[in-house]
């Protein structure tokens, strides 16, 4: 039967109370429930060391299906038990220690104390819930697409292979720049990313947004408007809405094309890159640049080296200088995207050193302590029509990704002329790139130089897990985008 003895002063009563917190069934203990006390502990014990199995056992695969609805909803469900019921033992650990035995000033001091330690112990709970519950959120709001599903399914393919037995899967990342005082969507940054689905190896072919005489593929809607490539009349000034950025806005606009049906951008976009460089594409996602110049802010900016002065600006008259520091949101999104006294491949490039430097200094510790702010910015600025059920194969597959061997080829002059593109050229550069990336896989120990001929022209290959720096070089065309970053 319980012990009747007097626990102690105000003081006990308090640490044996904030002991529990730490270890339940402490206070029981203490005062001579030993069967509850025990159970308690033993109980903590057990569901402590079964996490930290969890954790040092865990996995990509397990990252991934933490994103499910229905394990995210039981994270929430777990994270307010868990609060109830830590909340409850520190009361009822409070009132075991019998309080009425204290001097009132005792009694009020170390109930004061209790409570607000109850409180306490319960926000890291709380916090959890609300993570998650914002996660969801976010979640909901970028993979909405119903009628988005996976590629058809290769025959003889086993029902479990989440890969419908590819061998690859190619993703269209683009970056767009709608805005609420803008008509439309202009597809500005395009790269294709082939991932090996076994070893995390990967191909980065990025296209001009310049491209000119776009071809569509045989028998599609665009094929019969443009048979000979997509080509319009000249703007009054010169200039030209008929290139490969405009193809998605187009498609858009000219519901007539496609027998009235609308949101028809992405597909064409989808089925135009396929067919020109030689690939099946399985899903897209794009993302506001401009929007990213928030997901900068909410990081507390981006570290960049700048290797010469960009200009920008109506007239010229902003600047990002050159040297290395943190740049704010806009001024990153300046140095990305800025054309003044450059051009569209020199911009790829910077582009693509600001999207490294965000992939690389985003660290979970940054990400967990501006969660909030993160979310917050990230509304809005992400579409695709990646299927939410992807997600938990999807996410282990880009952790196998940085630890991988990411090789790219930049369709960029002298390689590739945009004003009349070889297109058979490129088709044969991008096969031989991803035969190359496989034969990697299979002879780890091969070097990872590109094809001359296409490293002369902005192709690029070496290993994601590489922090060797490399000396800063002119930003023409034809750098790497690691040395129009100065990295």
């Amino acid at each position: 039967m319980p012990d009747t003895r007097k626990p102690g002063g105000a003081v006990a009563v308090i640490g044996w109370t904030a002991l529990s917190a730490l270890l339940p069934g402490s206070a029981h203990l203490r005062a001579g429930h030993r069967r509850t006390g025990f159970a308690l502990l033993g109980t903590y014990v057990l569901v402590v060391a079964a996490l930290g199995v969890v954790a040092f056992t865990a996995d990509a695969d397990l990252a991934g299906r933490l994103l499910d609805p229905g394990w995210l909803r039981a994270i929430i469900a777990l994270a307010v038990i868990a609060a109830v019921c830590w909340f409850a033992l520190l009361v009822r650990s409070y009132v075991i220690l019998r309080p009425g035995n204290l001097s009132q000033v005792g009694q009020i001091v170390s109930g004061i104390l209790t409570g607000t330690l109850a409180v306490a112990v319960t926000m890291p709970f709380v916090v959890v819930a609300q993570y998650v519950m914002v996660s969801e959120e976010t979640l909901n709001s970028v993979f909405d697409a119903p009628t988005a599903v996976a590629a058809a399914p290769t025959a003889g393919a086993k029902p479990a292979d989440p890969w419908d037995g590819r061998t690859r899967v190619n993703v269209l990342l683009l970056g767009g720049d709608w805005q609420p005082d803008r008509v439309g969507v202009r597809t500005d940054s395009i790269n294709l990313v082939s991932v090996d689905v076994r070893t995390g190896n990967t191909v980065l072919l990025s296209l001009p947004r310049n491209l000119e005489n776009v071809r569509f593929p045989p028998g599609s809607p665009m094929h019969r408007r443009f048979p000979t490539g997509f080509r319009l009349p000249a703007n009054p000034d010169g200039s030209r809405e008929d290139l490969l950025f405009s193809v998605w806005e187009y498609a858009e606009v000219h519901t007539e094309i496609f027998g009235g049906r609308k949101g028809m951008g992405p597909e064409t976009l989808k089925e135009t890159i396929g067919y020109t460089l030689g690939v099946d594409v399985d899903w897209y996602a794009l993302v506001n640049m401009w929007g990213l110049a928030r997901i900068i802010d909410a990081l507390g900016g981006l570290t960049l080296t700048v290797p010469t002065d960009v200009v920008f600006g109506k007239y010229d008259e902003g600047l990002v200088k050159a040297g290395t520091r943190k740049l704010r949101g806009a001024d990153a999104m300046w140095f990305a995207r800025s054309r003044t006294f450059s051009d569209d491949y020199t911009r790829m490039g910077r582009q693509r050193c600001v999207l490294d430097a965000l992939l690389h200094q985003a660290d979970p510790a940054t990400v967990l302590l501006r969660f909030n702010q993160l979310a917050q910015a990230s509304k809005g600025m992400f579409r695709t029509d990646i299927p939410r059920p992807m997600l938990g194969h999807l996410v282990p597959l880009a952790l196998k990704v940085r630890n991988a061997q990411v090789t790219g080829v930049q369709f960029v002059p002298p390689l590739i002329y945009t004003g009349n593109p070889d297109w058979a050229r490129i088709r044969r550069l991008s096969a031989k790139a991803i035969r190359d990336s496989v034969a990697r896989s299979a002879a780890p120990s091969a070097t990872t130089s590109p094809d001359p001929q296409a490293s002369a022209a902005g192709a690029t290959a070496s290993p994601s897990s590489s922090t060797k720096p490399r000396k800063p070089s002119s930003t023409s065309s034809e750098s790497p985008a690691g040395d129009i970053c100065g990295t």
